[in-house]
């Protein structure tokens, strides 16, 4: 399903149900997950095979992905961007080279509410309120609350490896949009309210395009930023 919102040059893997569960982890990987319940180690070690197997479609042996220190996302090979995704009977992983993608951040989520409370944490303006009460008036049958908190998911991921901070749902102003026709897809912009450095020579990360699909009880969010700085297309 994650192939809805990801463009050409990125090479992806997922698994349903418990599909890769129980893939084995390389030595390095386990200390990650030592103490873990069981469900978090079967979210790690499908979540680790798919990348494996979409890094070999990069022509990259498979090998240990381990976390980062600060904040436990992954670390990918020298030239690669990436990103891991997991919720019930879900997994995902996608990368690129940076030679195609500056950026990737990927997101999944059960179709459903958010729980309560937690929708008031996720806005941050009053253009994001507007516009997810016109969304929710024209297709009823999104739950664009969930969408809203997969999006700012996705920011997070595709910022974090320039800043290596937290980025609070409140720094990121979000504005989702439906497809003409279409109100199971849609597209979305995401404006950085804190300051940080350009991405490239002419790209900042002030803001970022996205796309988003629902379908079979799951939602799906993808950024992916080309290294060329042209909008992608899925």
């Amino acid at each position: 399903m994650i192939e809805l919102v990801l463009p050409a040059a990125v090479f992806h893997r997922a698994a349903y149900g418990g599909e890769l569960d129980h893939a084995p982890l390389h030595p390095e990987e386990t200390p990650a997950v030592t103490r873990a319940v069981d469900k978090r180690r079967r979210e790690y070690a499908a979540g680790r095979a798919c990348a494996r197997d979409a890094l070999g479609q990069l022509g990259i042996p498979p090998g240990p992905i381990l976390r980062d220190p600060k904040r436990g996302a992954p670390q990918w090979p020298d030239g690669v961007v990436g990103s891991i995704t997991h919720c019930d009977g879900y997994r995902a992983a996608a990368v690129a080279r940076t030679a195609d993608m500056l950026a990737l951040g990927i997101d999944a989520e059960p179709h459903d509410v958010l729980p309560e409370g937690v929708l008031e944490a996720v806005l941050a303006t009053d253009a994001e309120r507007a516009r997810l009460a016109e969304l929710v008036r024209s297709a009823p049958s999104v739950h664009f609350d969930r969408l809203l908190f997969s999006a700012k998911e996705t920011v997070y991921k595709a910022w974090y490896p320039y800043h290596h901070r937290m980025l609070g749902f409140d720094e990121a102003e979000l504005l989702l949009a439906t497809d003409p026709g279409t109100p199971d897809r849609g597209s979305y912009t995401a404006r950085v309210l804190v300051p940080g450095p350009l991405l490239a020579e002419g790209v900042g990360p002030d803001v970022f395009t996205g796309r988003w699909a629902v379908r079979d009880g799951l939602l799906v969010t993808a950024i992916a930023v080309p290294a060329d700085g042209t909008e992608p297309a899925a």
